[in-house]
């Protein structure tokens, strides 16, 4: 079995996603993993593949995709890994005046305590902007010291900081 790593990007407009998982599926390709969102008016879609098709054929298939020049496609192949979750996943999220450095910042204190950040969104809506990141953290990692670091990162940027476990329910 082959995985393909398969990422679309550019000017939103319906249809996209049942266009390209269409011609995955026409394929032969089962789609493993994906993400997909808006960004300010772009689309942005990644997806991980299984099957039997290699990366030159599925980037001419969906060749129909990017004809009239406002999307991309970018195939490649990746390797087979088996996902294992390493510690306990804590919701972090941030919320504040918009300013540069929030996100480097913040989630520079996650990974000194070696959290793998599993998600990530930001918005920006006005002048709030908010940062909300799914985080796992490994088994030493003391999250109430982590909560109070973030705390003081958070104070001078002018924003407010949260931590909170997630049950398996909230995932």
């Amino acid at each position: 079995m082959t995985f393909l790593a398969i990422t679309v990007l550019g000017h939103d407009r319906p249809g996209i996603i049942a266009e390209t998982t269409g011609v995955l599926a026409q394929l032969g390709l089962n789609i493993e993993d994906s993400t997909m969102t808006l960004l300010r008016g772009h689309f942005a879609m990644m997806l991980i593949t299984g099957g039997s098709a290699d990366a030159t054929t599925v980037e001419e298939s969906l060749g129909a995709l990017t004809a009239d020049g406002s999307l991309s496609v970018s195939v490649r192949e990746v390797p087979a890994e088996q996902v294992v979750a390493r510690g306990t996943a804590y919701l972090l999220s941030v919320h504040g005046g918009d300013r540069p450095g929030i996100v480097s910042t913040v989630i520079a204190e996650v990974a000194k305590v070696g959290g793998n950040i599993t998600d990530l969104t930001t918005r920006l809506a006005g002048e709030l902007y908010v940062l909300l990141a799914e985080v796992d953290l490994p088994p030493a990692a003391d999250p109430a010291a982590l909560e109070s670091a973030l705390g003081e990162v958070a104070g001078g940027l002018g924003v407010e900081v949260s931590l909170r476990a997630l049950e398996s329910d909230d995932l």
